[in-house]
């Protein structure tokens, strides 16, 4: 680290100092009791109860208690003042006079007694036939909890704790009592003793409280400065067929698009996501807040996400989660890079105490196949999970989840240039875990992690039985090469977390690691002949990542209306690995079996019909010892953020985070977010940020080498790694980071608890993009290379839109109807092309721009109402999908065939993909509280996207477009709990 990068260091480390270390001093010997108390009680991490009005205008000489222990400040206690004082247990202590424990049942004379110690278990009061019970309600650490609403059930009797956690309530019946608090899951009690003691556990509600975005875990959604969308995985499940995590996003979030891709190698078995319409690796994903790592895979062919590395959602398994969390604004000033579209926290299950067991099974319609062979219907989908939770300790967890998921091949109206067109099949496996046991009263260990399995198989482009790829002795009518992979992803967090004193403290260390290893099968290597094998280890490549996290944070209820700071620091390694296949993978052989090199005579090259024979498994050529990468890198960052509440109607939030990457330098960014209640239900909010992404690894070190024939003679051609010197001879500089610009402008209104509205403007400027180029011809470098292809900080682009939601409900006697109306409009300009003197056709043409748009569709729309009554529930969504355009692959024909028109040749080159509706229906029967059965079909009308000719990217008749190829999809479902 650099001698700037250690003073910053130093200086923020003396600002933390200050910042949590700060306390106001008193000048004054005598001090009031109750100030005396608190002091005690946050030297001790302690708790004290009493009656106020025992203890008003009482002082105390607190000098003499600063040097002593807790034993000996009770001791003096009782020595120099007339109370008593008891321990309740659980580090609360009551304060009372002699006389007060007379008075205990006479509480309407006094209603600001707030605790008492109480020995008996007799829950009648001395003066009344009612029941009257007193506690205190605390949250995991042991932390009182105000204004939680106690409610007797079965009435309208109730009350509210007060600033220390504690109620008194006299019971009109023998009724159990509901505990309940924004940002805690809700608690029932049945009273048996006159003073209670109940501690909630935190929980996600939906609606209700903002997780991600906010370090300050008590902060309301519906107060938050910055959009966010909370989906309840368990609901959802209610009301769809989903099987993949991106499913479930991709239908609550309308600017998130999940496209499954068909013949492009490796983005048909891990899909590419994108959110906003930016890149699938613009958008960072969280694991319980802490950061997931990416797949080893790079987007290369024909794909959305061109150049980009995503993360596999579809890796973490639906039954593992409890709710997804979706920050919707730039958040790199607080979580660091990849974070510029928004943040995705996944919130794994904490249940306890329960077994939940389901099964799905489904289908698709598959009529639209030209080929009569073909069966009606295809896409088989089964999928068992099961997930289990046990307490551990008191307030302690482990939550087990198991999946199994198998999906067979679609197959939809192939081409001449690709028969087998359609989804990929695949069968995975995931085992998921996640635990919390305390330590002590306010110290917590945890862990959470997972691994997940994925054996997938894509059919590629056909090769004809009269091809020079094609050896007729061996597939005499031609053949579909068959591209499988082994995909594995593993991840482990182990971390601890509590208070000291005041303030929380949370350390943690996370690691995981992608594995994707290619099997090309169904295929041979032209040039060996008859005697090739039709199978190869083509080879594969693998991330790995590592981060350590510091995080601290507190909170300052007397600034102002409130006042929380957060600080942390990270450390993050990450490894990225390219390994070679076997040899026969991605060499060429001359007629006698020999190596191809540059002395081999052209008389000896395999030929076909004058065509030189390609070398290399078809369908994907393997990765050669050439290609082998195995680079690390480091990075160090630190973050600084607050809210204040200034008053209690404006809240204003900050963010700054230093981060330093080890190959490419610095950088800074910050943010700044408010919110302010213009009416007591209205609240208007704004954001300004800056953001960033480092370039991954695999985009400054991939590298494909591959053997090219040109004039009948090899030559080789790379994608050249950014890291290697002719890129620079071509001009291009060293990758270096995106930055972006982020703003955001949004209202929310709350009509009343059935209906309210959120609306959020944004615009996303981002400079220095990362992109894919053409291939360029190179023969003039002298560098032993014919064509290259690298990537480069390539254009700037700005998007902008808004995300839009209205929900309202109404309850009948004996049902209940809820809608939801939610969508997305957007737009996505390239404001410029960095191509510096090279032909900018070759480094980002129009075929490419429009594909990088095409990322960002214009709107989508989804309507969704559900209707519940008795143990039915009957769900319905309509989907409506933005029209879009794309480039095929006739923009590279001859201009003779378009009349000599460039004009007209991109006329014909265009693909129109006009809007479509979908529909998606699902019902449901509760037949008891334990077992449910649903069934369902989505895309009820076999609604297809506008057909194309054979020249679109995917060798079939469409696309990869948003609203999917495959039409309806009809499925069961069970579920069973005990």
């Amino acid at each position: 680290m650099t001698c700037k990068n250690i003073n910053l260091c130093t200086f923020c480390f003396f600002v933390f100092l200050f910042v949590f270390g700060f306390s106001y001093g008193q000048d004054q010997k005598f001090i009031s009791l109750e100030e005396a108390l608190d002091s005690i009680s946050r030297k001790n991490n302690i708790f004290f109860t009493y009656n106020p009005l025992s203890i008003q205008n009482k002082k105390i000489d607190v000098i003499p208690f600063n040097a002593l222990t807790l034993e000996q400040s009770i001791s003096l206690l009782k020595k120099v003042t007339p109370f008593k004082v008891d321990y309740l247990g659980n580090n609360y202590y009551v304060l009372y006079l002699a006389q007060e424990n007379k008075l205990i049942g006479d509480h309407r004379k006094n209603k600001e007694y707030v605790s008492s110690h109480l020995t008996t278990d007799n829950t009648k009061s001395t003066t009344s036939n009612k029941t009257f019970i007193r506690g205190i309600v605390l949250d995991e650490f042991y932390q009182p909890i105000r204004k939680v609403n106690v409610i007797e059930n079965n009435t309208h009797n109730g009350t509210i704790t007060k600033n220390d956690g504690t109620f008194d309530l006299e019971l009109l019946g023998q009724n159990s009592v509901k505990f309940s608090h924004i940002g805690f899951a809700p608690l029932t009690v049945t009273p048996q003793k006159k003073f209670i003691r109940v501690i909630l556990t935190a929980g996600v509600q939906l609606d209700e409280v903002l997780i991600v975005g906010s370090r300050n875990n008590r902060r309301k959604k519906s107060d938050s400065p910055v959009s966010t969308e909370v989906i309840d995985i368990q609901n959802m499940k209610k009301k769809s067929g989903f099987t993949e995590v991106n499913q479930f996003i991709q239908s609550t979030i309308p600017s998130f698009n999940a496209t499954k891709q068909s013949g492009s190698d490796g983005a048909d078995h891990i899909i590419p996501a994108t959110y906003r319409g930016l890149g699938p690796d613009q958008t960072l994903v969280l694991i319980n807040g802490k950061r997931r790592h990416q797949a080893s895979l790079i987007n290369l062919y024909g794909t959305r996400g061109r150049g980009n590395s995503g993360t596999d959602l579809n890796a973490i398994p639906a039954s593992a989660i409890k709710s997804i969390e979706v920050l919707k604004d730039g958040a790199s000033a607080q979580y660091g890079s990849d974070a510029i579209a928004g943040v995705i926290n996944i919130v794994l299950n904490d249940n306890s105490n329960e077994t939940t067991v389901s099964s799905t099974f489904g289908f698709h319609n598959a009529n639209n196949n030209s080929d009569k062979k073909r069966k009606r219907i295809d896409g088989l989908t089964y999928k068992a999970g099961i997930n289990y939770g046990t307490s551990i300790r008191e307030n302690g967890f482990v939550n087990l989840s198991a999946e199994f998921l198998t999906k067979g091949h679609t197959f939809r109206q192939g081409t001449s240039i690709r028969n087998n067109y359609g989804d990929a099949a695949f069968t995975g496996s995931s085992l998921f875990f996640n635990s919390e046991i305390p330590m002590s009263h306010s110290i917590k260990a945890y862990t959470n992690g997972g691994y997940n399995y994925k054996n997938t198989q894509a059919y590629a482009f056909t090769r004809p039985y009269d091809s020079e790829r094609n050896v007729t002795s061996i597939y005499p009518e031609g053949f579909n090469p068959l591209i499988t992979s082994n995909i594995s992803d593993k991840s482990i967090t182990l971390g601890i977390k509590g208070r000291i004193n005041s303030l929380h403290v949370d350390f943690s260390n996370t690691y995981g690691k992608n594995y994707f290893h290619y099997f090309i099968k169904e295929t041979l290597n032209a040039t060996l002949l008859d005697k090739s094998p039709t199978e190869f280890d083509a080879g594969g490549h693998s991330l790995s990542q590592n981060a350590t996290n510091i995080d601290l944070s507190k909170n300052y209820n007397n600034f102002l209306k409130g006042l929380h700071i957060a600080m942390g620091l990270e450390n993050r390694i990450e490894n990225y690995k390219i390994f070679s296949g076997e040899l026969g993978s991605y060499q060429s052989y001359d007629i006698n079996g020999n190596i191809i090199t540059y002395n081999t005579p052209s008389n000896l090259i395999p030929t076909l019909n004058g065509k030189i024979r390609p070398g290399g498994s078809q369908g994907f050529p393997g990765y050669a010892p050439t290609n082998e990468v195995d680079r690390t890198r480091t990075s160090f960052s630190l973050y600084f953020d607050s809210e204040i509440d200034v008053t209690k109607k404006w809240l204003l939030a900050t963010a700054l985070r230093y981060e330093n990457y080890s190959d490419f330098g610095s950088t800074i960014n910050t943010k700044i977010a408010s919110r302010y209640k213009i009416l007591p239900k209205t609240n208007l909010r704004f954001s300004f940020s800056t953001g960033f992404r480092a370039p991954s690894l695999a985009q400054i070190y991939y590298n494909l080498k591959f053997t090219n024939y040109i004039g009948g003679n090899p030559v080789e051609s790379f994608l050249i790694a950014n890291n290697n010197s002719i890129t620079r001879k071509f001009g291009i500089n060293q990758l270096k980071e995106e930055r972006a610009t982020n703003y955001s402008l949004g209202i929310t209104h709350k009509f009343n608890n059935n209906l309210f509205f959120t609306i959020d403007s944004y615009y996303i400027f981002i400079k220095d993009r990362i992109i894919l180029t053409g291939n360029f011809d190179a023969s003039s470098l002298n560098a032993n290379v014919q064509n290259v292809q690298f990537f480069a900080n390539g254009v700037n682009t700005a998007t902008y839109g808004i995300d839009f939601r209205f929900n309202w409900s109404k309850q009948f006697n004996n049902s209940t109807l809820l809608t939801n109306l939610s969508g997305n409009l957007n737009k996505m300009e390239i404001t410029s092309i960095q191509n510096n003197d090279l032909h900018q056709e070759t480094f980002f043409g129009t075929r490419e721009q429009y594909f990088l748009k095409a990322s960002a569709p214009k709107y989508k729309l989804i309507l969704n109402a559900i209707y519940t009554f008795g143990n039915f529930t009957i769900s319905s969504s309509i989907t409506k999908f933005s029209n879009l355009q794309l480039i095929d692959w006739q923009i590279n024909k001859p201009l003779s065939n378009f009349n000599n028109s460039s004009e007209e040749r991109l006329r014909a080159s265009i693909d129109h993909y006009k809007s479509k509706y979908t529909l998606d229906s699902h019902i449901s029967y509760e037949i008891n509280k334990n077992f449910s059965f649903q069934v369902g079909v989505d895309n009820l009308f076999n609604t297809y996207p506008s057909q194309q000719s054979e020249n679109t990217d995917s060798g079939g008749v469409w696309d990869a477009v948003q609203m999917g190829t495959n039409g309806s999809f009809y499925y069961s479902k069970f579920l069973v709990k005990f």
